[in-house]
């Protein structure tokens, strides 16, 4: 009878340790778009892929909408042990001390477009950034993928096609030093405005235009109160999978090989639902406003050199001229 006690017993540790050995890894994943955005979208394939790829070892939790705080709050909870993953934009890394060397990611008119974005960031040019942001904020960059809407600028009465186009013009902007900057040097008038109030400044005529991107536009009926959308695209943002260092340290080289490609497979997806969204505000935009494609290149020129008095400072000299030249 012992002896079928003792059997027993070692059956049922047996079983125990199997389940705890088998029991998944639970990972939790914020964001702070709703449940109808392409970054969500985008999260969720990248927990399908996950636990795919890793035969349920890796479990991902999504949380959207700021469930577990701010961007800020996010990368906090992440160096205090108390998060293991964010997926937004590399715009606000710099939101935190170590990640300051990419509010360059944030300067307006700098990338061409979304390839160019990615190119330049998983370049040579960036990594020692990379490799320095992660030292001091002990937080992973996994991987660069998602793309996410571009500014763009609506006015009332001016078509603008060059940057001669932009002088005289009241517009309502973001308070970043670098955005003020460009309208400046632009010949603009930079007007700081919630946007709580923008609809009736822009129908009293506060200001004259704005610089929020085409969906915007749409979901806020700017469309009634402004004629031109000009698709300068001139602030952009990628979507990054970041990481808690010490868990992504704590994988083994093939789970973070994994995840790795999981995070870039998903926001391929990302980009693919942003484009058709993008596709679709324009569609229904054309039959509201005119929308102008500007000569890029006009703008840009004008800029050269506007932003010297940030290198060095909070970011590496030459910076943006590296930046530039990646094809």
């Amino acid at each position: 009878m012992r002896m079928i006690s003792v059997a027993l017993i070692a059956v049922a540790t047996s079983a125990v340790t199997l389940s705890a050995t088998s029991a998944a890894e639970i990972f939790r994943l914020g964001h702070i778009r709703e449940t109808n955005h392409p970054t969500h979208e985008a999260a969720l394939k990248f927990k399908e892929l996950v636990e795919q790829k890793t035969n349920g070892d890796i479990e991902i939790r999504v949380y959207p909408n700021s469930q577990l705080g701010g961007a800020k709050e996010m990368f906090v909870q992440m160096q205090t042990g108390d998060l293991e993953m964010v997926y937004g934009g590399i715009n606000t890394f710099a939101w935190i001390n170590g990640g300051e060397a990419f509010e360059v990611t944030s300067i307006p008119f700098l990338f061409r477009d979304y390839d160019h974005m990615k190119k330049a960031l998983e370049s040579d040019v960036f990594k020692p950034v990379i490799e320095k942001a992660e030292a001091e904020t002990g937080i992973k960059i996994v991987a660069f993928g998602g793309d996410t809407a571009p500014r763009g600028l609506t006015t009332a009465h001016t078509p603008v096609k060059t940057a001669e186009d932009f002088k005289g013009l009241k517009i309502r902007t973001a308070a970043s030093p670098a955005v003020l900057t460009a309208m400046q040097t632009l010949g603009a008038m930079p007007q700081q405005i919630p946007f709580s109030e923008l609809y009736m400044a822009l129908r009293t005529g506060v200001v004259d235009a704005q610089e929020n991107g085409a969906a915007v536009v749409a979901s806020n009926s700017l469309y009634e109160v402004q004629k031109y959308y000009i698709k300068t695209d001139y602030i952009r943002d990628i979507d990054t999978f970041f990481m808690a260092g010490d868990k992504w340290e704590g994988l083994s080289a093939e789970e973070q090989s994994l995840i790795t490609e999981a995070a870039r497979e998903a926001g391929m997806f990302g980009t693919e639902k942003l484009n058709t969204l993008m596709a679709d505000v324009y569609e229904d935009l054309v039959d509201k406003m005119t929308v102008i494609e500007p000569d890029l290149d006009s703008i840009r020129d004008a800029l050269s050199g506007a932003f010297d008095q940030f290198e060095g400072d909070k970011w590496p000299s030459g910076l943006i001229e590296q930046i530039s030249s990646v094809q």
